[in-house]
């Protein structure tokens, strides 16, 4: 590309409708690697009906690895495929910075099935996995009600949630009422503004309430 055409495609990205325009999509296109990453923990569940301990020391073993990787990336070592791939799926809050999300997200499938008998803890990984990672792909994508209550979430992206958060506990209990407060807890739990830690909350609250409701 020549100087001309550099020059040319800054001035038309530098417009505010086209600036803007711009990092929506790229905004957009984050999220998707994200949570294309994200949706990978729903194969936990199956893993661990396979091979319980064997899961639970993968999920170790990758979050442990990951963590290392990671800080070698902050230190200038590029590791082939995982530095790629994290810098793509990294937000603009995460640009210079540890990327968490991943170590977070092991932990909370990794806790929920240290804590919980099946099926609590596979209804609070597929919480983690569908509910979570499409509320946030919807709210960034259709999101436009806003109310000051969900502080910053939207309205679309906690129905999103509530929603397969219900069909997923459903499918899995075959009970109603499990699978109201499991979508509910998950709902509210998303909505708190808990940035990455979000993925140890919400599959431990869900984890707890289904828990209860299958003694109770």
């Amino acid at each position: 590309m020549n100087k001309f055409a550099i020059d040319y495609r800054n001035q038309i990205f530098a417009l505010p409708g086209i600036g803007a325009a711009s990092a929506a999509v790229q905004e957009i296109k984050t999220e998707l690697i994200r949570k294309s990453i994200h949706l990978l923990i729903a194969l936990t569940p199956t893993m661990a009906a396979i091979n319980r301990p064997v899961t639970v020391l993968l999920l170790m073993l990758g979050t442990v690895s990951y963590a290392f990787m990671e800080h070698l990336r902050l230190s200038g070592v590029h590791i082939p495929v995982i530095s790629s791939v994290t810098a793509m799926a990294s937000r603009s809050r995460d640009q210079g910075r540890f990327v968490l999300g991943p170590v977070t997200l092991g932990l909370g499938a990794l806790l929920a099935l240290l804590l919980y008998p099946s099926p609590a803890a596979a209804i609070a990984i597929y919480a983690l996995a569908f509910g979570d990672g499409l509320a946030s792909l919807i709210g960034k994508i259709f999101g436009s009600i806003r109310p000051a209550f969900l502080m910053g979430k939207s309205v679309e992206g906690s129905l999103a949630c509530f929603t397969a958060v219900f069909f997923a506990a459903y499918h899995i209990s075959a009970d109603f009422r499990i699978a109201f407060f499991a979508a509910i807890t998950a709902a509210l739990v998303e909505a708190l503004p808990l940035n990455d830690y979000d993925n140890i909350a919400l599959p431990l609250s869900v984890g707890f309430v289904v828990q209860l409701l299958m003694i109770v």
